[in-house]
């Protein structure tokens, strides 16, 4: 799932992806929203959120909501970066490894989260979770070639919205697997957003740590694997 790259990924590897990272970024998303009052992956309502303190002059409220959009844009940039390396260097699994770093930033988030100053503590977790999500939402989108954007359901509505019209009208352009995998990352998307809020409720922000776990715990097969087929190479 996180090893394959270009024509060896598989219509099921991408749908497998999908709603296991859809459903991860789903719930932090709306488990930030529900804590913090803000969405870490939401950057079209948070722009939208921008321009619009920005034309009422609430500087403060434009500053947070610029540094939302700021921490998803360095959460992505770091993503690319960290993949680029990995290329350059010749690292196979370089995807794992940045899904690791994504564990281990969420891990450390949590744990952080009982020490943060009360006035500070939403603000801070809200950017870190913003970081999280755009470096997991470029990494996915890196290793899937664009066919899977985990946290963009703006984007995967409307090409659901086109799919299901080209099926219906058995338009020559109809891809009946993409959409399947667009419903699929939609789905998941939501289920997992259901589920961070029903957890946060329950155990708070021992869920950033919880999260963090089920991260490492997809991530570390793959480097197990890319290090054999290094070895064997």
């Amino acid at each position: 799932m996180l090893i394959h790259e270009g024509a060896a990924r598989t219509g099921r590897t991408d749908e497998r992806l999908a709603w296991t990272f859809a459903a991860i970024a789903g719930a932090l998303n709306a488990a930030g929203f529900y804590a913090f009052g803000a969405y870490s992956a939401n950057m079209t309502g948070n722009v939208s959120s921008l321009a619009d303190h920005l034309g009422l002059g609430e500087a403060r409220m434009a500053l947070y909501g610029l540094l939302l959009v700021a921490a998803f844009m360095s959460g992505a940039a770091m993503a690319t970066l960290l993949v680029a390396v990995g290329r350059w260097q010749g690292l196979r699994g370089v995807y794992a490894y940045a899904v690791l770093v994504e564990a281990l930033l969420l891990t450390a988030l949590g744990c952080a989260a009982p020490w943060l100053a009360e006035g500070t503590r939403e603000a801070v977790l809200s950017l870190g979770l913003g970081f999280v999500l755009g470096l997991q939402n470029a990494t996915v989108t890196q290793i899937t070639n664009a066919r899977v954007r985990t946290t963009h359901v703006t984007g995967t509505m409307t090409d659901i919205g086109i799919g299901l019209v080209q099926c219906l009208a058995r338009h020559p352009g109809a891809d009946r697997a993409r959409l399947r995998l667009h419903l699929v990352t939609a789905a998941a998307f939501l289920a997992g957003g259901i589920a961070g809020v029903v957890a946060f409720k329950a155990i708070g922000t021992a869920l950033l740590i919880v999260t963090g776990g089920l991260l490492a715990a997809l991530a570390l097969p793959g480097i197990s694997s890319a290090r054999r087929l290094q070895l064997t190479s």
